[in-house]
């Protein structure tokens, strides 16, 4: 085991390495675990336009280099592996990656939530070149653009909605002959003359070398395909939480998210908090989850005094 600490951070997005900056800045010495894939979906992201402090915008990976820099200048310790389990039974908890066993007397958790991808190579190779996950994120790069959405939910609706303030056309392809989403949502898209349907498709393939130029489309019901004409494919077939190390330990809501305190990070266990994504199930943005990061770093931090307190006193 390795010495116990005061504060384990599990992750390393935009909400994670903002609780390392402000921990370690209180003197908590953070270990952050950072994991393989450090930095979170940022590291996917090509150009960041809408986060403060850059008007000319930023690549997400520099972003996330410069958020991991600034942590370490004041002390935050990281390990490059994954957490391969947790023990939030009782403080001090445990965080191990492999062997190796971390302990400490609280712990932030910011392992984010990934989007669901439709599982074709070429969405991967072109994911920052015209394939998206976010609308708000990148839909100002699309202007005077032709998009396709693939879902039927209320977050494909409000996601097509959004980008018809920038798109010639918006086509939403689905792959049942209705939608998923609320009515009234529905009704709004019927009522935009931006945004076309494609009922009954799937789809099979995007293309484009270094940009989408165009969709394969399959009909579900007559099984012809056909080539839809875009310039941008955003996927809004949800997102999953990265919460299965915390399945049975945590409240987690119906859809996996952990469940927080209204207006806090406080979690279902005293001395855990949780920020960013993997709590955060409607904003998902860089800054809110790097505001929700500054959150459970003062939380943790008060917490922790408390517990010192009450122990000095004979209390605890």
């Amino acid at each position: 085991m390795s010495e116990r600490r005061r504060l384990v951070i599990v992750g390393s997005g935009p909400a994670g390495l903002t609780a390392a900056t402000y921990a370690a800045r209180a003197n908590l010495a953070p270990v952050v675990i950072e994991g393989i894939a450090a930095g979170g979906q940022l590291m996917l992201t090509t150009d960041v336009e809408n986060y403060p402090g850059f008007p000319d915008g930023i690549m997400g990976p520099e972003l996330m280099v410069k958020m991991r820099e600034q942590a370490a200048r004041f002390g935050a310790e990281f390990v490059t592996a994954d957490a391969d389990r947790v023990d939030l039974s009782a403080a001090p908890f445990g965080v191990w990656v492999g062997d190796d066993e971390h302990r400490a007397d609280a712990v932030i958790i910011t392992t984010g939530a990934s989007a669901r991808m439709l599982g074709l190579p070429a969405e991967q190779r072109l994911l920052g070149h015209g394939v998206s996950t976010c609308a708000t994120c990148d839909g100002f790069f699309f202007r005077d653009k032709r998009l396709a959405i693939a879902g039927g939910g209320d977050s494909a609706i409000e996601e097509a909605i959004f980008l018809t303030k920038f798109a010639t056309t918006v086509t939403l392809v689905h792959r049942r002959h209705e939608l998923r989403a609320s009515k009234i949502l529905q009704e709004r898209a019927f009522a935009n003359d931006k945004i076309e349907f494609l009922w009954n498709s799937v789809i099979t393939d995007v293309n484009g070398d270094h940009q989408v130029e165009s969709l394969d489309i399959r009909d579900v019901v007559t099984d012809e395909t056909s080539k839809l004409d875009v310039d941008g494919l955003f996927v809004a077939i949800g997102h999953d939480p990265n919460t299965a190390l915390f399945t049975d330990q945590l409240d987690l809501d119906e859809n996996g998210y952990i469940v927080t305190e209204a207006d806090s990070t406080r979690t279902s266990i005293h001395g855990v908090f949780a920020a960013g994504d993997v709590q955060d199930h409607v904003y998902r943005q860089a800054v809110t989850a790097a505001g929700s990061g500054c959150m459970a770093a003062i939380e943790a931090e008060r917490w922790l005094e408390q517990q010192a307190h009450a122990a000095a006193t004979g209390r605890a």
